[in-house]
């Protein structure tokens, strides 16, 4: 399942893949999501999230497929051995959830099936087996999500990017909504039967008259209050039957005057019973936000130990940092919170809420504060274009954690990308440490008055535009000093860091002596048996191994685009361990862009079927026609024609896999260029006289077959 289990820790038990032989790693086979026209070579300019076309997707591997939805209106199950398509499911109208899909087993009544939301704000339903709607479920598989949550605004946004959660026969819903104006479409939660589709349980994520949490909202401001929702991903505690959800801020966003209170259940944990919705308890992590500090990421479930004493947990982590470790059977925070002043809002008739709760303990994992003598000194230049960027408007001001937008110039740290956003954390049981990576960037805006009777009235804007960052942006280097990103271990049995390193390279700074400062990032770790933390994130387009007891760097590879979502990783039927990515580039802040799934595994025996999708990563171009093969022949290196190239050939690729993953393919001379160049980057041990003999070899012996004579009848040659 999506995260590997209902806890989310994102934990794999597998071992084949280790600290000894990690460095062994290499790429197995590669499916591109784009079918038709040119393979995308580069995003739209970089906004609040890049490119249309990014996906946030990591796949999830039930009874030896693997299913996952793209950014080409597609939903695909694929053979984890090869990549192969096993079916696909086109989208007449809307879009798939963009970060992932949910499995449920099914029953005596209904078939297993694959649950996804989607752009349109539909709950698609389809059989595992076939990619064909579940009969039964809803109206030709869909349940119309909108109707009912609307609150009378039928144009209001409504969609479902996040993959839901299962417990028993119940699908559980949430939902991605307006940031505003104030009224519009409900955040509410709702579970729905798996065999029909029906509702069956609604939490109000406002709380109407009568229920607990409606005296945080003065008057009538609860009223067709938009906001206050799950749009990431929540978590599932089976022998409890709770489920964990991680709300985000009420709108708008950054200026609540009409809604003077705490604001519950906004940025709050709330945990309820799976099978009725009722609450059991919540935990707010910020009071009345003008932040946008939503929490959202997986609250990851564990159980730890303090002073001998077994505890069931759960940790919680917002965008701004703060990482909350509560009780998970009432929300008691384990290491202690202080509610600590926080400075007031400047904005007209705005209150900020006089305090905010810090956890004692584990420490702030990002930046929450900025002074002038602070500003990046890595080169002259960016000083210089920091210096100006901070002068702007007369100087911007910060004046420490929560310092909210006001009518001048603001810094605000962390900003909305946030220290860290939904794709959260992964933990490892064993050592009990959570693994976190965090970004240092702040936003820059200030609140700007509208019209009359507009609302809201004060809205957020910059000279550079809404959401606007303390950053170059032509470089992505924001304006503090480093480290702009970190890669933490967090010991949840203490609350300590256990370790802490900069995570990402900016080679540009490497080339002129500066190092260590750490890269913007945005996706998410695993964590295995192996010893391994892997994760890729950055915007070097770096893919990581490290160490998860020491954070050692063990191995790295470079993609052709960043990967901006989560690893996972499997042992397939034939026995190996793959690690699979999505890699498209674009998010917050690469220009790059992909549409490939990368698979990766250790050398040796690798399954031929299809592997010459995976020609090269770094390949810009469309696949040809070609490229792409079918079965093998049986015959291995005797079949292999005589001449200048053929021992080369036979030694190396025979190291890392069958040489009929050679011999089935067919590729023109530029695509094996790149084929055996990705062989030495991965150590092949060849001289650039031999690099030369054997692309020349396998480009006359295994170029394009309408380029090739004809074969004798008895060469037992692989058909189109």
């Amino acid at each position: 399942m999506y995260g590997h289990d209902d806890a989310s820790t994102r934990y794999s038990p597998l071992t084949q893949v280790n600290t000894s032989n990690v460095k062994d790693l290499t790429l197995a086979w590669t499916y591109h999501m784009k079918k038709e026209g040119p393979r995308p070579q580069k995003m739209g300019p970089a906004g609040r999230g890049g490119g249309r076309r990014l996906s946030e997707a990591t796949p999830v591997m039930v009874n030896d497929t693997l299913y996952l939805p793209t950014p080409y209106n597609t939903i695909v199950a694929l053979n984890p051995e090869t990549g192969e398509e096993i079916w696909t499911y086109k989208f007449e109208k809307g879009r798939p959830a963009s970060r992932g899909v949910s499995y449920w087993p099914g029953d005596k009544t209904t078939a297993a099936s694959i649950l996804c939301g989607t752009s349109d704000g539909r709950l698609l339903s389809l059989e595992a087996k076939t990619g064909k709607p579940t009969s039964g479920f809803g109206t030709d598989g869909y349940v119309d999500l909108k109707a009912g949550a609307d609150n009378g605004f039928p144009h209001a946004q409504y969609d479902m990017n996040s993959p839901p959660s299962i417990y028993k026969d119940l699908v559980i819903t949430g939902a991605a909504v307006q940031e505003s104006p104030a009224a519009g479409a409900s955040g509410d939660i709702r579970a729905w039967d798996l065999h029909t589709g029906k509702l069956v349980w609604r939490f109000h994520s406002v709380p109407l008259p009568g229920e607990v949490g409606h005296d945080t909202w003065p008057g009538d401001s609860w009223k067709n209050r938009s906001g206050t929702n799950v749009w990431g991903l929540m978590s599932v505690d089976l022998k409890q039957g709770l489920v964990f959800l991680p709300f985000g801020s009420p709108t708008y966003d950054f200026y609540g005057p009409d809604r003077k209170g705490k604001d519950l259940f906004g940025n709050a944990i709330v945990a309820l019973h799976a099978d009725t919705g009722k609450l059991v308890w919540y935990y707010q992590t910020v009071h009345h936000d003008i932040f946008d500090y939503d929490l959202e990421s997986a609250p990851v479930l564990m159980d730890l130990k303090k002073g001998g004493t077994k505890i069931p947990a759960v940790a919680v982590l917002g965008k701004n940092g703060l990482l909350f470790i509560l009780d998970r059977r009432d929300g008691t925070p384990v290491f202690g919170v202080e509610e600590r002043p926080v400075p007031a809002s400047l904005a007209p008739n705005e209150e900020a809420w006089p305090t905010q709760p810090f956890p004692v303990k584990p420490e702030p994992l990002g930046r929450m504060s900025f002074r002038p003598d602070e500003i990046a000194t890595v080169t002259p230049e960016q000083k210089k274009f920091c210096e100006d960027l901070l002068a702007t408007e007369g100087g911007m001001e910060n004046r420490g954690p929560y310092t909210p937008f006001g009518l001048k110039l603001t810094i605000q740290f962390p900003g909305t990308i946030g220290a860290a956003n939904w794709p959260g954390m992964s933990y490892d049981s064993k050592l009990g440490y959570l693994f976190v990576n965090t970004n240092d960037l702040a936003d820059v805006g200030k609140l700007v008055k509208n019209p009359d009777g507009t609302d809201p009235l004060y809205e957020r804007h910059s000279p550079w535009g809404d959401y606007a960052r303390f950053w170059n942006n032509d470089k992505f280097w924001p304006c503090q000093q480093p480290p702009w990103g970190q890669l933490w271990a967090i010991n949840a049995n203490t609350g300590e860091v256990a370790w802490k390193i900069p995570f990402g390279t900016i080679p540009e700074l490497d080339a002129k002596g500066v190092h260590g400062t750490g890269a913007l990032n945005f996706g998410g770790s695993i964590a295995t048996a192996g010893g391994l933390v892997l994760i890729a994130a950055t915007n070097d387009h770096i893919f990581h191994a490290f160490d998860a007891k020491t954070g050692k760097l063990l191995w790295q590879t470079t993609l052709e685009s960043g990967s901006y979502t989560t690893p996972m990783t499997y042992e397939a039927k034939n026995g190996k361990q793959y690690v699979v990515m999505v890699a498209t580039g674009g998010s917050f802040f690469d220009m790059t862009a992909g549409d490939s799934v990368f698979a990766f595994a250790l050398p040796g025996g690798l399954p031929t079927a299809k592997v010459a999708q995976s020609v090269a990563a770094n390949s810009t171009e469309s696949p040809s026609p070609s490229t792409q093969t079918t079965a093998p022949p049986p015959a291995g290196s005797a079949a292999m024609p005589d001449g200048a190239g053929k021992a080369v050939v036979q030694k190396q690729c025979a190291l890392c896999h069958a040489l009929t993953v050679v011999t089935a393919k067919h590729a023109s001379r530029k695509e094996w260029e790149q084929v055996v160049n990705q062989m030495v980057s991965r150590g092949a041990d060849l001289t650039d006289d031999e690099i030369d003999t054997v692309i020349e070899y396998l480009a006359r012996n295994y170029g394009p077959l309408d380029q090739m004579k004809a074969p004798p009848a008895e060469a037992n040659v692989p058909q189109q």
